[in-house]
């Protein structure tokens, strides 16, 4: 690899994007870093970075104040034009994940954002490859195996942050002729698969605390709906490999279980029974759940029970999924450099362990 290389990366204080730095630092030894990172009131962007960069990689990091959702992403103009002109690859990861954006809220930060960092890399002379960073529910509420090369809104998306996140792919799809653009759709991420840690309790997490907290044992969904989480050590290797691989320029990729890896709500439930030592879960259709039990619950629950039902809303659709991801591009690029996605089933109790070992988050756990 050249020893020459700038890799400019939005994104990199979110869960995906701080340990992305870390792998590649750790798998490009002469390559520097750009971050891109928003201030927040009291806490500069240097402060915010400390966090994510090893002490001996210091030396190969710049940090710049910007914002993307802001015009020239938020820099001066004195930075924007280093990085314009000294920048060879750019990973753009920033995005807000909420469920519960307005369409206008949502749109700004995931299609505008994009768009502007689209923008600055075009006008990059030395640009390499574009790597976006999105999601494999653009697919939305479509069911069957979803195939990489495809974009199909179809009947629709359960959130503003799958529509915007399949309308920013589009975009980049749109400036593949001008940019060497590569699409990168991780499913549910998790944590790491060696040792379960992560900084996010979203998605899977939810329902799993509730769980093993006695709260709630009822499933608004399917037993056989399938659940495809890949763990957060396999999508950031699996980034910082493509980002660099001239076969993946112009591809779409899915960074998923797939077929063969994922598991079932199910199987997954089962596990977490066993290993939280509680009742067996119960499943109910959620057509039936929301339409008829739910309300009724509504009136006669209270304290955290209610809010359960108030939190639940937004996670409802992804326990009754009838879609799975082709991995078939990804594999062929990955498996020949040894990274492939574990089976879900495999680290499923490392998980639950840092999770009952970090209280759910509540607790810090010294790094191993």
């Amino acid at each position: 690899m050249p020893n020459d290389e700038l890799i400019l990366i939005t994104g990199a204080t979110g869960f995906v994007g701080s340990q992305l730095v870390r792998e590649l630092l750790d798998r490009h030894t002469s390559a520097r870093l750009a971050l891109i990172i928003r201030p927040r009131p009291g806490q500069t962007v240097q402060q915010r970075a400390e966090t994510l960069i090893p002490d001996s990689a210091r030396a190969r990091v710049q940090v710049y104040s910007g914002d993307v959702s802001l015009e020239n992403c938020g820099l001066s103009a004195e930075d924007y034009q280093i990085l314009r002109s000294e920048s060879t690859r750019v990973i753009h990861s920033a995005a807000t994940v909420r469920f519960d954006h307005s369409l206008e809220e949502a749109r700004q930060m995931n299609v505008e954002g994009t768009r502007r960092v689209l923008d600055f890399a075009a006008s990059m002379p030395r640009v390499r490859s574009f790597s976006y960073v999105g999601t494999a529910y653009v697919a939305g509420l479509r069911t069957g195996l979803v195939r990489e090369g495809e974009l199909d809104t179809g009947p629709g998306y359960r959130n503003t942050y799958e529509q915007t996140k399949a309308e920013a792919e589009a975009l980049v799809r749109s400036r593949g002729g001008s940019l060497p653009a590569i699409i990168l759709r991780p499913s549910i991420i998790v944590g790491d698969s060696r040792t379960g840690v992560t900084s996010s309790f979203k998605m899977m997490y939810w329902p799993l605390k509730i769980y093993a907290r006695r709260l709630w044992r009822t499933v608004p969904g399917y037993p056989d709906a399938v659940l495809d989480i890949v763990p957060v050590d396999f999508v950031t290797r699996a980034v910082a490999h493509l980002a660099f691989d001239q076969n993946a320029i112009g591809g779409t990729f899915h960074l998923c279980a797939g077929p063969r890896g994922s598991a079932t709500i199910q199987q997954i439930a089962h596990r977490a029974m066993e290993y939280f030592q509680g009742r067996e879960p119960r499943y109910v259709d959620p057509k039936v759940f929301f339409a008829a039990i739910r309300p009724l619950l509504f009136l006669m629950l209270w304290g955290r029970k209610r809010r359960v039902l108030v939190d639940g809303r937004s996670y409802r659709d992804y326990f009754s999924m009838r879609m799975q991801f082709d991995t078939t591009n990804a594999e062929r690029l990955l498996g020949p450099a040894g990274i492939c996605p574990p089976q879900v089933m495999d680290y499923l109790d490392r998980l639950f362990h840092y999770c009952v070992a970090s209280n759910w988050g509540r607790k810090a756990i010294p790094a191993q």
